[in-house]
């Protein structure tokens, strides 16, 4: 996935960079929690439970690893404090594996080519699929990068040899189709669009229209910055999925919504709307630099079932990584 070894180390210390904030509330905490201590009694244990809440790990995921953790002590596989922090990153790394298995109501997931035990990834090459592009929904609120996400999401695509177009389908909001016409020119591809105020699933239709003749892909579809609660914009999005469906098959093949991981279990529940109302697959995960909250990560793999599928770190359009719980939870947990 990384493409030449030279650039897996680059990869991996940008990831490190952005959970230093997240690990210093986590592991380095849990580390103070722990020294001195000879036994893992019912303070010790009060004490991790307090940290994994504060780093957003969520209550219901916090108790879960903590019932775990107790069964481990009870069957004394676990004996000394020190042994904690391995033990919780396992726990973690078990989470994101797997998400939706480890006992979280998340239900089925609606797309996706990764089953519970197998999270949907993102494929740089393009799927064996006839019929048209790879279609890609991004959905989420307005103010949580959006936009900005959609962009580094086609420069991705393109450091993969294939020729991404933009459909600029939030039709609502003026700023937005000239943010991503700005993002076009710069990256030097298509953008369909039309004035503001115009049928977003118009300018849907358009741009798969395109997309077969030119045999651009994927086509990745702006949608308006819908708020959760309002259920004639969820409407709308689910008739564009119609649309999408009805003129390439399976479409959209994905339904990524963007959500920023300053906002913590808040956006847990913008998560489970979307989930019901356009089928979320994955999760885009913003400003994962600029938190210490990034514990949100497992709460979503285990409460939802959704995969996530790309962490942005920065503000530079390489800076939306493709995400790998194992190096997560080793850029987290790293001595």
């Amino acid at each position: 996935m990384f493409g030449a070894n030279e650039k897996k180390p680059g990869f991996f210390d940008r990831l490190k960079q952005a959970v230093a904030s997240t690990k210093a509330q986590l592991v380095e905490r849990l580390e103070t929690i722990t020294e001195g201590k000879t036994a893992i009694d019912q303070g010790v244990l009060d004490e991790l439970e307090a940290t994994l809440i504060m780093a957003d790990l969520g209550v219901g995921t916090t108790g879960e690893i903590l019932t775990r953790l107790k069964a481990q002590v009870k069957a004394q596989k676990l004996r000394e404090p020190r042994q904690l922090r391995a033990a919780v990153e396992q726990e973690v790394l078990t989470l994101l594996e797997n998400p939706g298995c480890a006992g979280g109501p998340a239900g089925d997931r609606r797309r996706g080519p990764g089953g519970p035990s197998e999270p949907a990834k993102p494929r740089a090459d393009k799927p064996a699929r006839g019929g048209g592009p790879e279609v890609i929904f991004v959905v989420g609120v307005n103010g949580v990068g959006k936009t900005t996400s959609i962009a580094k999401l086609a420069h991705y695509y393109l450091q993969q040899n294939r020729r991404p177009l933009l459909a600029a389908a939030d039709t609502f909001r003026a700023a937005a189709n000239e943010q991503l016409e700005i993002w076009a020119e710069r990256l030097g591809i298509q953008i369909i669009e039309q004035k503001p105020g115009a049928d977003p699933a118009a300018v849907l239709f358009d741009a798969l229209a395109s997309a077969k003749k030119r045999n651009d892909d994927p086509v990745i579809v702006d949608t308006a910055g819908r708020l959760h609660t309002k259920d004639n914009l969820m409407a709308e999005l689910e008739k564009m999925c119609r649309i999408a469906g009805r003129e390439v098959a399976g479409a959209p093949h994905q339904v990524l919504l963007v959500i920023d991981a300053t906002t913590g279990q808040n956006g847990l529940q913008q998560a489970r709307e979307f989930k019901e109302h356009a089928g979320t697959t994955g999760i885009i995960l913003t400003k994962l630099d600029g938190t210490a909250k990034g514990g949100v990560v497992v709460a979503i793999a285990r409460e939802l079932g959704l995969p996530i599928q790309f962490v942005g770190v920065g503000e530079k359009v390489e800076d939306l990584l493709p995400f790998n719980p194992r190096e997560f939870v080793e850029s987290l947990f790293e001595a």
